[in-house]
């Protein structure tokens, strides 16, 4: 019975329940089983030996959770059906965790959703709050084993608790490593008399009691994830050094039972401080480059906000307080909770709950961060200050991105795959050799070749590189959604810009009208028309014409690629391409116009003389000579002549492109097998950068959200796209070197070790060194790089 384990959480079993031919401690662990069994996610426990926790009993610990106003303070999103919630749950350990927790779907049809956040330790449920309350959901998760701890005074503070198990065992290993040296220094300066005759035994038994805490409590996190992957038939980095230490501990346990010596106690504890040292500063290294990559915090979305005295200005984000007045144009994201005020709201929450259907919204009615207006303008009321983090959640969130190629990653971990079966043939072969000449040094080569070779600093040298250059590239105002974007951005060997907007200036266009003169009324509906739009030429014109009182249309609907259409009390306004505002006249131009008509009557149009971007030319020239260069525009071919004196010879121009054309051009140069890259202005190419390789979004003031694309490129910023694309290879360089470092330091060390030389506390001295030493070198390099661009 005592040598029986639990089958669903691990625990000794102390009164068996046996079920399904296998073991349980409790009718708890045994119902989570039948539970996962009869939903067909018995593969639950493929994953892991034993993952679970026994659930407890929770009879009233969750009954705050019947109160609303709690509730509402703890949700993210409530639109009366769906409920979102993000929940820290302490137990998520291991890959069984995440799996069971994002199948939870399975086993309650009322969630829609659940996503795990594996360093966080949270998970991210949508469900459908009229069949399931929040009370309900978190006892179901209490009950499988996944009780979430909830905070009231602050939901936030669970998930930032620092964990400190590292500090005690460092504390703990260096109080033993310092004791068990200062009680070898007679073993150490020959004192034999001192020795011999009266503390020998003593000493040699104090080292053994102070290295027990070191073995079974600091190192135990060794030995368990070398059980878990032995259980589960992978040889991971953390058996060679399992066994290191075992090596150490048993050898020299038997030296001093047997009078053969003292044993290694010292090296073994100094090997366990060392490792938890070097464990401490790469946890340091990794919070600080952590908290610095969380430059999506800084997230530059402008919003407009109505003063006391009814004009608009543009904000920051950031600047938007509880009461403030908040102007919502068409296909604007919603960035605060807030209460409609006028308006005819149609929010798209896709991007929040994955639902597609619209919700109509009626003045004095809730509205959520993260939805997207689809009908016109709207003026709201904000109820709290932005949560830019929810913001750029809802950007970051892979569910909206097709997952695309890590090859470093992938490479490193096929590395890893074999790196433990290479080491350990090392280790018993070199070992062996020795043992027919000096069976102490045999220990030695053992255990130092198990510890030396470590693969630590080869598996950081990617997150550390490429975390530290997204903060540098969020620094200089090109914001990236992940750090894979950065490998993609150094493979891509084609790009493609939109013109306007893109490698056009919306601030600097020069505007002439060409027909019937409007009227003022006319032009005011024209302008409260264009008001409710964001498209470049919409917010060009709208800042050109005269100021006049606002009167938000009654309907209003934007045709991608097409125009806008408004329809008031007793008139109806058109604007965008000659075709959809119903002009058939011959009289053309080559310049980019936008027609205007009232109540079905053409008026005339409004012709844009563009003015490019300041630095486009030479950013042109800088890239012609290593990619392939193409302009797709959807205006008409006016601009050719100018664009062919700015841009190189061999640059493909192609006019008249709607958004499908250019998302087939991005197909087509796909199926060559070119690795592309596009650049347009967020709204009429969106198809276009979700298809490429790199999808990325010039802003003048990045007041529109757009998921579709990989990377936001301040307009400010435009002329140092090529330094950026040239930091993204340098970068990969970087990696490729510092895994060469990598592969040096291993052959090197084990050279010494094999040979022995090498003692196994200095290889536990030099190991974490290796890591820190290449975290160095990358970050190093990588600020060099920044520099330059």
């Amino acid at each position: 019975m005592e040598d029986l384990s639990c089958y669903h959480c691990g625990d000794t079993i102390k009164t068996c329940i046996t079920f399904d031919e296998k073991s349980f401690c409790c009718n708890g662990c045994k119902t989570v089983y039948e539970i996962f069994s009869e939903n067909g996610l018995a593969s639950y426990y493929d994953l892991d030996a034993a993952p679970g926790a026994a659930p407890g009993k929770f009879e009233g610990k969750f009954d705050f959770l019947g109160n609303e106003q709690i509730v509402e303070k703890l949700l993210e999103f409530d639109d009366g059906n769906t409920q979102i919630i993000s929940l820290y749950i302490p137990h998520i350990h291991c890959s069984s965790c995440i799996w069971i927790l994002e199948n939870l779907n399975k086993l309650k049809p009322e969630i829609s959703s659940s996503q795990v956040d594996f360093p966080k330790k949270s998970i991210r449920v949508t469900w459908n709050s009229k069949k399931l309350s929040l009370k309900e959901l978190v006892l179901f998760l209490s009950s499988i084993g996944y009780a979430p701890y909830i905070s009231l005074d602050d939901t936030e503070t669970a998930k930032k608790k620092i964990d400190r198990s590292i500090i005690y065992k460092l504390g703990v290993s260096g109080f033993a490593f310092g004791n068990v040296m200062f009680l070898s220094f007679p073993e150490y300066f020959e004192v034999n008399e001192f020795w011999l005759d009266q503390y020998k035994g003593l000493f040699r038994w104090l080292m053994f009691v102070f290295s027990l805490p070191v073995v079974f409590y600091v190192a135990q996190d060794y030995f368990i994830s070398a059980f878990k992957g032995l259980r589960a038939k992978i040889l991971n980095i953390d058996v060679p050094l399992a066994l290191g230490i075992v090596v150490l501990f048993v050898r020299s346990t038997l030296e001093i039972i047997f009078d053969w010596g003292t044993g290694f106690f010292d090296s073994l504890t100094g090997l366990v401080f060392f490792l938890t040292l070097g464990k401490f500063f790469q946890q340091k290294t990794y919070n600080f480059l952590s908290f610095e990559r969380d430059y999506k915090s800084y997230f530059p979305i402008g919003i407009t906000r109505i003063t006391s005295e009814g004009k608009e200005e543009s904000v920051h984000v950031n600047e938007i307080e509880k009461g403030d007045r908040i102007l919502i144009r068409n296909e604007e994201l919603i960035p605060v909770d807030g209460i409609l005020i006028n308006g005819s709201a149609r929010i798209d929450y896709s991007f929040v709950t994955g639902e597609s259907e619209a919700v109509k919204k009626k003045s004095g009615d809730k509205l959520f961060a993260g939805g997207r207006q689809l009908s016109g303008i709207i003026e709201m009321e904000a109820l709290k200050s932005v949560s830019q983090s929810y913001l750029t959640k809802l950007w970051s969130n892979d569910v909206f991105q097709a997952k695309k190629e890590d090859s470093f990653t992938s490479l490193i971990n096929t590395i890893s795959q074999y790196f433990t079966v290479v080491l350990l043939i090392i280790a018993f072969t070199a070992t062996a050799f020795w043992a027919f000449t000096d069976v102490k040094v045999a220990i030695n080569v053992f255990t130092a070749v198990l510890i030396i070779a470590c693969p630590c600093a080869l598996a950081m040298s990617t997150p550390f590189t490429l975390g530290n250059l997204l903060r540098i590239f969020g620094n200089k105002k090109f914001y990236l959604k992940n750090a894979g974007v950065i490998e993609q951005l150094a493979k891509a060997d084609t790009l493609i810009f939109d013109k306007t907007g893109t490698i056009t200036s919306n601030k600097k266009s020069s505007i002439t009208y060409e027909g019937v003169e409007l009227s003022a009324e006319e032009e005011s509906l024209l302008k409260n028309t264009l008001r409710a739009s964001n498209h470049p030429l919409s917010r060009t014109l709208y800042d050109m014409l005269a100021e006049y009182e606002i009167s938000p249309p009654k309907e209003f609907r934007e045709f991608t690629g097409k125009g806008i259409e408004a329809v008031y009390d007793t008139s109806a306004m058109k604007v965008g391409s000659a075709e959809f505002v119903g002009h058939t006249a011959s009289t053309t131009t080559l310049n980019t116009s936008v027609h205007v008509s009232a109540n079905n009557e053409y008026k005339g149009r409004y012709v844009f003389y563009n003015e490019y971007r300041e630095g486009a030319k030479e950013l042109f020239e800088e890239l012609a000579p290593e990619y392939h260069l193409s302009i797709l525009s959807g205006d008409n071919e006016g601009e050719r002549s100018r664009l062919q004196k700015l841009l190189p010879q061999q640059t493909e121009m192609h006019f008249n492109q709607k958004p499908e054309n250019k998302l087939e051009f991005i197909k087509s140069l796909q199926q060559k097998g070119q690795k592309t890259i596009m650049v347009g202005d967020g709204l009429n190419d969106a198809g276009a950068l979700a298809q490429s390789e790199v999808g990325i979004a010039i802003s003048e003031n990045v007041n529109v959200f757009s998921p579709a694309c990989d990377a936001i490129l301040d307009a400010s910023a435009f002329g140092k796209l090529f330094g950026f694309i040239k930091a993204s290879k340098a970068a990969i360089k970087i990696i490729k070197i510092s895994m060469v470092l990598s592969f040096l330091y291993n052959i090197v060390g084990l050279y010494f070790a094999v040979t022995g030389q090498l003692s196994p506390i200095i290889a536990a001295i030099l190991m974490p060194l290796s890591s820190i030493s290449i975290i160095v070198f990358t970050t190093v390099c990588t600020n060099l790089t920044g520099r330059k661009i």
